[in-house]
C-alpha cells in the first residue's frame, strides 16, 4: 500500500503537473464504478476482475523489474498476497459482484465509507489511535447516510439489491482491513512494485474464486457486448494509470490535498451514473451522498494532518 508523505511536506513538483494528476485521479477513479457496471453486464464478475488485475499487475511488475527494482523476498510476497486478497478479492470482488444488482452510484457511496471503517477499526484495536471529536462526529454522520441508503434499498421489492448493498458493506470492511494491515506489512521499497505484486496475487485469487463458483461455465465470449469489452479495457489500462498517478502524488504533494480524492470520487461517480447511465437520483440519495461525503471530509482531514 502507498505510504503518504508527511502532511507538512512542500510541493515537490510543478502545480500544473500535480493538479493534472489529481484531476485524473478524481475523474478516472470516479468513473470506474460505472465502467464496472458496464463490464459485468455481459461478463462474469470475478473472471472480469481477475483478467483486469492479472494483466495490469503483470505489466507493472515486468516494467518495475526491467527498471531495476530488485526481486521481492518471500515475506514481501506473503504480505502482498494478504493485502491483495483483502483489497482485490474481498474489496473489489465485492464491488463487481454487487454491481450486477445495484447502481454504480450506490456502490460508490457505500464504498466511500472506507475511511470511516478504517478510523473505527483503528480505534477499537489494541493500542489503536482514538479519533478526535471531528472524526467521531464524521463516523456518526456517515453511518447515518449509510442507513438512509440501506433503507432506500430495503424499501424496494428486489431482494437482490439488498444482497448487493450487503456485499458492498462487506467489501468496504475488507478494503479497510487490508489497508490497515498494509500500513505495517513488510513490502518492497518500491511502492509500484508492491502494488504490482498485490494486483497479481489478488488477480490469481479472483481467478480461483471464479473457478470455485463456476463462472467458466457462464462465460460465453460470443455474448460479451462491445460496451462490456471496452469497459474492461478501460478498467485495465486507464484505471491502472490512475493508481500510478496516485502513488506519484503521495510522493510530491501534501497529504491533505491528495486525500481529497476520497470525497470527490463518489461525487464524480454519482454524477456520471446520473448523466451517462440514467441512474435514479432521489432526494434520499442526494441527502445520503451529502452525509457520507461530508463525513469522509471530517474524518479524512484530521487524520491526514496527524500523519
Amino acid at each position: 500500500m502507498p505510504h503518504p508523505a508527511p502532511a507538512g511536506s512542500e510541493y515537490r513538483a510543478s502545480l500544473p503537473a500535480i493538479w493534472s494528476a489529481l484531476i485524473a485521479v478524481y475523474l478516472i477513479w470516479g468513473s470506474t464504478y460505472l465502467a464496472i457496471r458496464y463490464a459485468v453486464e455481459t461478463m462474469p464478475p470475478f473472471l472480469m476482475a481477475a483478467v483486469r488485475f492479472i494483466i495490469s499487475g503483470g505489466f507493472l511488475y515486468g516494467l518495475r523489474r526491467f527498471s531495476g527494482d530488485p526481486a521481492a523476498k518471500a515475506v514481501e510476497w506473503r504480505s502482498a498476497t494478504i493485502i491483495g486478497v483483502f483489497l482485490l478479492v474481498g474489496g473489489n470482488g465485492g464491488v463487481v459482484w454487487a454491481e450486477q444488482f445495484v447502481t454504480s452510484s450506490l456502490a460508490a457511496l457505500l464504498v466511500a465509507t472506507v475511511p470511516l471503517w478504517m478510523v473505527l477499526m483503528d480505534a477499537l484495536r489494541p493500542a489503536g489511535r482514538r479519533p478526535g471529536l471531528p472524526a467521531a462526529a464524521g463516523i456518526l454522520i456517515g453511518f447515518g447516510g449509510v442507513i438512509l441508503l440501506i433503507r432506500s434499498v430495503a424499501g424496494s421489492a428486489d431482494t437482490t439489491s439488498l444482497a448487493g448493498a450487503a456485499a458492498l458493506i462487506f467489501a468496504s470492511l475488507a478494503w479497510s482491513i487490508g489497508s490497515l494491515y498494509g500500513r505495517t506489512a513488510r513490502l518492497p521499497a518500491s511502492q509500484l512494485l508492491g502494488t504490482a505484486m498485490q494486483m497479481l496475487a489478488g488477480g490469481v485469487a479472483l481467478l480461483l474464486v471464479a473457478t470455485v463458483v463456476g463462472e467458466w461455465t457462464d462465460l460465453d465470449i460470443t455474448t460479451v457486448s462491445r460496451r462490456s469489452a471496452l469497459a474492461l479495457v478501460y478498467l485495465t489500462v486507464i484505471g491502472s494509470s490512475a493508481f500510478v498517478a496516485y502513488v506519484w502524488l503521495l510522493r510530491v504533494a501534501p497529504t491533505p490535498l491528495v486525500a481529497t480524492y476520497a470525497y470527490v470520487n463518489p461525487l464524480v461517480a454519482v454524477l456520471l451514473g446520473y448523466f451517462l447511465a440514467q441512474e435514479p437520483m432521489t432526494l434520499r440519495t442526494l441527502l445520503a451522498a451529502a452525509l457520507i461525503i461530508g463525513s469522509v471530509a471530517l474524518v479524512s482531514l484530521p487524520q491526514s494532518r496527524s500523519t
